[in-house]
């Protein structure tokens, strides 16, 4: 795989993913204000669990051990276990797909192919983007059952 394109899934994909939301909700009105906010809240609970979990159960990265690079935009030497982008990028995801299924289906998709480029960035092995992902999606259900209003 392209080591831009490794990059990009593994640092920018993301931000774009956030940019979506914030450019749906204001200009197109498909993500109404509650939705954004679930996914809002989902993103902020489901990235602090992943910080505490990284710092109760310590993983070296794979660059660390294996000498490779890492190829994200910025180099974190703290513990790989969970992947924080795919708890996030999970959390994210499910709420819109919870929200609207046709728009949650590009956003999933975003999500995996952020995961895979943290693989292929070597900063997670593929144990840290499942159980990333798994937080990331328990999140998006909770906070959608709890259903926080505006």
């Amino acid at each position: 795989m392209n080591e831009t394109l490794i990059t990009f899934l593994a640092s920018f994909l993301i931000w774009i993913m956030f940019g979506g939301l914030l450019i749906l909700w204001i200009f197109d009105g498909k993500v109404k204000r509650e939705q954004a906010l679930h996914a809002f809240a989902a993103v902020i609970l489901a990235w602090v669990i992943a910080q505490m979990l990284k710092n109760l159960l310590p993983t070296t990265r794979p660059f660390l051990l294996n000498g490779g690079s890492p190829l994200t935009l910025t180099i974190h030497t703290d513990n790989s276990f969970p992947s924080g982008h795919s708890a996030v990028a999970f959390s994210l995801a499910i709420t819109i797909w919870l929200h609207n299924k046709k728009l949650g289906f590009f956003y999933l998709a975003a999500a995996f192919l952020v995961g895979i480029g943290r693989v292929f960035a070597n900063v997670h092995y593929l144990l840290d983007i499942v159980v990333g992902g798994l937080l990331g999606s328990l999140v998006a259900v909770i906070v959608n059952k709890f259903h926080p209003t505006t």
